[in-house]
């Protein structure tokens, strides 16, 4: 039982957390890109990703390992990305500091997506069992390129005047 909830339950409800997580966050990037606020979408995607992290660690454990990693990062993340949307309002370097928040948060639940993609489809598990083959490293490059350009662009177009509604 983690959290009143059996041990399945709760990996279906951190599951559902982090797949909406990233679809809220794919919308925000997108806002970004254009050069838009998405409050709504915003909002969605930084409490589900934060609700993700933290409930990454209710999960049985024995040691600390790259889930635990990825998780604190991730709320680091969060936290200074929270701090520049809502306490400095995206004044000044704030601006670009939560766009890099916001894109990092997204990117680390990708990357853990990726690897649970391959641990738990059996077709991508023939292609890469131990995480180590071609086929993993190729996605795991993509993932990172596209966040990387995507990053540049959101960076460079995102200067928002004033809310756009979700």
């Amino acid at each position: 039982m983690v959290l009143g909830l059996s041990l399945h339950a709760f990996t279906v409800v951190h599951v559902i957390l982090s797949l909406i997580g990233i679809a809220a966050g794919l919308v925000v990037l997108g806002g970004m890109v254009g050069g838009r606020r998405l409050e709504g979408w915003t909002a969605v995607f930084l409490v589900t990703t934060i609700l993700t992290s933290v409930t990454g660690f209710f999960f049985p454990f024995t040691r600390i390992g790259p889930p635990h990693v990825f998780g604190v990062m991730s709320l680091v993340v969060l936290a200074v990305t929270l701090v520049a949307l809502y306490g400095q309002r995206l004044r000044g370097a704030w601006r670009w500091l939560y766009v890099v928040g916001s894109l990092v948060a997204l990117y680390l639940n990708v990357v853990v997506g990726v690897v649970q993609a391959f641990q738990k489809l059996p077709f991508l598990t023939l292609l890469a069992p131990t995480q180590s083959e071609p086929p993993f490293l190729v996605a795991q490059v993509l993932v990172l390129v596209t966040f990387l350009v995507l990053g540049i662009r959101a960076v460079a177009r995102f200067r928002p005047t004033a809310p756009a509604p979700a």
